[in-house]
């Protein structure tokens, strides 16, 4: 498939009405009433406890899913692992897990990844505690170190928790849905959760996997500054270096909106009276419809343009050509940012097929882009990411490379 038949595909498949979605449903109160006896949209639940020395066997096996899909990525670090333990200690009330029963006895843990992840590490003897206020004395100790009262005690404490049952959904869609509205609506106190998060469990999919997977890209990981992939994440465990935990985009997910950007913006035209953030909403939301054989395309087509994108300028690419205010004069900014990726990303992709061509004359380019931002000072080193901005800044690339290719 071309470029331009993929083109083809996505406009015909991306055809949504921003003015058409949510609208409110009107219904008289027997109707109500009789939606309300047939039990629709009625969550079946039950309540377990779980001792703490239990649940190392019981989360190693393969009746407990950490991983959903629709899970935030890991964010406690040893610090506050250590906190929840001293809690235990001190037998101060936990708040439950949510778990939601995928198969019979075969269950997904929705809520409390971190609250599981930091006793099971804790009694495998992953790390120490550290940080703790009210019990100071034990900090620097591991599980096994531990006095054996204070063993004992946390041995004998219990983490509670809610199972949603296999009966609540009728179907795998509706169970699908269903998890992802507990999770969203358990989630909106506490720790608030950034725009992908919500993405992420809202739009759950093969394509939401894709641009999961994109984000650890080794060229896209270097140029913004991410730890990259390791072998040890291929493992069963899905480990996560403790670098990668504490990187920002990385953490909260910031890195995989980045990469939906891209793609939403090939659409740009359907965006249209509603804020960038609902627009991405949607168009995660309709690209986990997309064939497989489009996915593939796609996963190429991001591949190929960020390769295309770091050979070009490498350390420069997406950053700014900006006049210091102290000294009056330009330099590259250290840092790639949204304004330029969005408008250079999209216009790269366009010219894949000439990128050897104009690889050559990188080092035109370069001095090029410089006379580039001066003479676009406020599109290009502006902040506004409105569409018709960003329109304007494609106009500006998209002309520069198409002379750039008809001249020699």
């Amino acid at each position: 498939m071309t470029l331009n038949e993929l083109k083809e595909y996505e406009n015909s498949f991306f055809n949504f009405d921003i003015g058409e979605t949510n609208l409110p449903q009107t219904m008289t109160d027997d109707e109500i009433n009789e939606k309300y006896l047939k039990g629709e949209v009625r969550i079946v639940t039950e309540q377990a406890r779980y001792p703490l020395n239990t649940i190392k066997e019981m989360f190693s096996g393969s009746d407990y899913i950490l991983n959903p899909e629709f899970q935030r990525r890991h964010r406690w670090n040893v610090e506050k692992q250590s906190k929840l333990i001293e809690s235990f200690i001190m037998n101060v009330p936990i708040p439950p897990i949510f778990l939601y029963e995928k198969e019979y006895s075969v269950y997904e843990v929705m809520d409390g990844l971190q609250r599981i992840s930091a006793i099971k590490d804790f009694y495998e003897g992953k790390y120490a505690l550290q940080g703790l206020e009210i019990w100071p004395e034990l900090n620097g100790r591991y599980y096994s170190d531990l006095p054996e009262q204070v063993k004992k005690g946390i041995d004998r404490r219990y983490i509670s928790s809610i199972v949603l049952l296999k009966e609540t959904a009728k179907s795998d869609r509706e169970a699908n849905e269903i998890k992802q509205m507990v999770f969203s609506r358990i989630n909106s106190g506490g720790a608030k959760l950034e725009d992908q998060e919500y993405r992420n469990a809202q739009c759950s999919g093969k394509f939401n996997n894709m641009i999961i997977e994109l984000a650890r890209n080794d060229y896209f990981c270097d140029i913004f500054d991410i730890p990259q992939k390791t072998n040890e994440e291929n493992l069963p465990e899905n480990i996560v270096s403790d670098e990668l935990k504490e990187n920002s985009k990385f953490r909260t997910m910031k890195d995989v909106e980045i990469v939906l950007r891209f793609f939403a913006l090939r659409k740009i035209d359907l965006w249209n009276g509603t804020s960038f953030s609902k627009f991405l909403d949607m168009f995660a939301s309709r690209a986990n419809e997309l064939p497989e054989n489009i996915l593939i395309k796609y996963k190429s087509l991001f591949e190929d343009t960020i390769k295309f994108a770091y050979d070009l300028m490498e350390d420069k690419i997406f950053c700014m050509w900006k006049k210091n205010k102290n000294t009056d004069q330009y330099r590259w900014t250290k840092r790639p940012t949204m304004v330029i990726y969005d408008a250079l990303m999209y216009v790269l992709s366009n010219y894949l097929e000439q990128s050897e061509q104009i690889l050559e004359r990188r080092e035109e380019v370069k001095n090029d882009f410089e006379t580039l931002f001066q003479e676009n000072n406020t599109l290009l080193n502006g902040r506004d990411t409105s569409k018709n901005v960003i329109q304007q800044r494609i106009n500006i690339f998209d002309n520069y490379f198409q002379n750039l290719i008809t001249t020699r």
